[in-house]
């Protein structure tokens, strides 16, 4: 087989799950919406239950809701007719996920969960299946065929049931107006979980606090900056209010203009009006500050008066970067 015939399966591949997605638009409707309506009233938890690969999309649409607000269970379909489906509580919600819906497992376990009373929603690709006629809903994944060029391995119909759970967890997460703060509740771990609560004050206190004054001498704003080891010093006024900002970088320009510095002082070198935030500021708003202007250093304040100083090799640290 030639580099072309492999590329060209793989587009084809791509481009039959894509329509697969896009078949999806017509088949959302009424039964969708009264899903969402069950689930946002729900007193319990979705349980999620499915067989095969099915199954492993119910995992991933578990962790999804999860994630965002809905708490939910996968319940494997074989293991709760042998004794899991004790985690079935009064109050859940029940979607089964199945392609066929009419495999041996589901037809045993549909009776059972009818019994306990709980509302069944079938994620199905065949609306005339056993699953399907014995649902309270039907959330319809049909496809026309799998990309597998026998159309047998689960490839189209798996992406239709993991697109079809994505829909169903957006839905749910805008009606309950889940934000990103609630989202950072959720992920505390990982740079994820950094950028979603990782705030500027939870790192400039590590960090020296370099300062001169507007008419202090290039020696001393020299020694500061080398001193405190954040690449800049912040030049205040005689009333303690930050004036502006010099960094080493400002330090060669002006050495390149090839001045007399004899009598410079700070206020000479300095930019004025720094850029600057508080200390409630997020860290990822912070690099994207230093990212648009181009810069190493910000300024923090709190309170209006000069707090310290954020460096940008603070944020690499993090692993905000």
């Amino acid at each position: 087989m030639t580099n072309d015939e492999i590329i060209n399966i793989a587009k084809r591949t791509v481009e039959q799950q894509s329509a697969a997605i896009n078949d999806l638009l017509p088949l959302i409707g009424e039964e969708f919406a009264k899903a969402i309506e069950v689930i946002t009233h729900c007193k319990g938890r979705v349980v999620i239950s499915g067989i095969g690969k099915s199954a492993i999309v119910g995992q991933k649409i578990v962790a999804t809701l999860n994630s965002t607000g809905t708490p939910a269970l996968f319940m494997h379909t074989t293991d709760a007719i042998h004794g899991d489906i004790g985690m079935v509580q009064q109050g859940d919600v029940v979607i089964i996920i199945s392609k066929s819906g009419d495999s041996p497992e589901i037809k045993v376990l549909i009776p059972l969960i009818k019994n306990f009373g709980n509302t069944i929603i079938a994620m199905v690709g065949q609306v005339e299946s056993f699953l399907a006629v014995h649902s309270d809903i039907i959330l319809d994944t049909t496809v026309k065929e799998e990309a597998c060029p026998n159309n047998l391995a689960p490839t189209t119909s798996t992406t239709a049931q993991m697109v079809m759970g994505d829909a169903l967890a957006v839905c749910l997460m805008e009606l309950k107006g889940f934000g990103a703060g609630d989202f950072a509740k959720f992920h505390p771990g990982g740079m994820l979980g950094k950028k979603l609560y990782l705030r500027v004050s939870d790192i400039y206190p590590q960090n020296e606090k370099p300062q001169v004054y507007e008419n202090d001498g290039l020696k001393e704003v020299i020694l500061e900056i080398t001193k405190k080891r954040l690449g800049a010093t912040v030049v205040l006024d005689k009333n303690d209010r930050i004036s502006g900002i010099i960094t080493d970088g400002d330090l060669r320009r002006m050495l390149e203009k090839n001045i007399s510095l004899n009598g410079l002082v700070a206020k000479d070198i300095m930019t004025a009006d720094p850029k600057a935030l508080t200390g409630d500021d997020l860290a990822v708003d912070a690099l994207d500050l230093m990212r648009k202007k181009n810069i190493g250093q910000l300024v923090v304040t709190e309170n209006n008066a000069y707090a310290g100083i954020i460096h940008i090799h603070d944020l690499i640290r993090e692993g905000i970067i």
